[in-house]
């Protein structure tokens, strides 16, 4: 099952911010362990490195970005998901993004923890405690 995190996710357990950084870890310990396939927006990688970079330094701030490459594929974002995303007129420029990068890579899901800014999402979407209560009941 291929799945990708929006940032704000991959910050949760990065930053260790609570109430969330629990079920965000839990998604991402299925994608360690093979059990899912997780994907970051290429967006998502430089984002994280400036944010962390300002706030750790620049070496951190690597090795964070070296343990997101050797766990996630990346969904390119190339000419195609950037017109196709300006096409689907989305309030915010930057999800629709990530959702056409996600299409554009086959992914099935994917989770965010803002569910409302991808209602015009064409893959299903889910907050990630929602969909670990799907991810239960579709394995059991």
């Amino acid at each position: 099952m291929k799945v990708l995190l929006d940032t704000n996710v991959v910050l949760d357990i990065l930053l260790n911010r609570e109430p969330f950084v629990d079920d965000a870890a839990m998604i991402v310990s299925k994608i360690e362990r093979g059990e899912l396939t997780g994907f970051l927006c290429a967006t998502t990688i430089t984002t994280i490195h400036y944010l962390a970079t300002k706030s750790i330094g620049s070496q951190k701030a690597e090795k964070h970005i070296q343990t997101l490459l050797a766990l996630f594929e990346i969904a390119p974002v190339n000419r195609i998901v950037l017109e196709n995303a300006l096409k689907g007129k989305w309030k915010d420029y930057e999800d629709s993004v990530l959702q056409e990068s996600a299409v554009h890579s086959g992914v099935e899901y994917i989770i965010t923890r803002d569910v409302s800014g991808f209602k015009n999402s064409k893959l299903p979407v889910y907050s990630p405690d929602e969909f670990l209560t799907i991810l239960e009941t579709i394995t059991h």
